[in-house]
């Protein structure tokens, strides 16, 4: 008698881990990210020093690659000055903007649970 391995989903009555669940979390819980939409959630358009100063610890070629990341995503948009020296400032997008109530919820649980 053969017995067949059951389906993921129905694993110990768990259901499978969407994978646009899945991408969102990677996406926003990669190292130093979650901090960087949080500091441009609250400071509106920022240069790049200014966000790497509201986030300590954070090397400049780290924050370089996230933005980069983010800016490729859609998340954020990078605006250059016409001027010189030239400027270049960062700024969430309306989709980056969007993860305002997700970012307030996640903070709020963490001032509640993590000490």
């Amino acid at each position: 008698m053969t017995t067949q391995a059951p389906e993921a989903s129905e694993t110990h009555g768990c259901e499978a881990c969407c994978p646009r669940y899945h991408e969102a979390v990677e996406l926003v819980g990669k190292r130093w990210t979650g901090a960087i939409l949080y500091v441009l959630l609250h400071g509106g358009r920022m240069r790049f020093t200014e966000i790497a100063h509201a986030v300590p610890d954070l090397s400049d070629r780290l924050l370089s690659e996230r933005m980069k990341e983010l800016e490729a995503r859609k998340i954020v948009e990078r605006h250059v000055s016409d001027g010189t020296p030239t400027k270049v400032s960062y700024e969430l997008t309306d989709k980056g903007r969007e993860l305002a109530p997700a970012m307030a919820e996640l903070k709020q649980w963490a001032d509640r649970w993590l000490d």
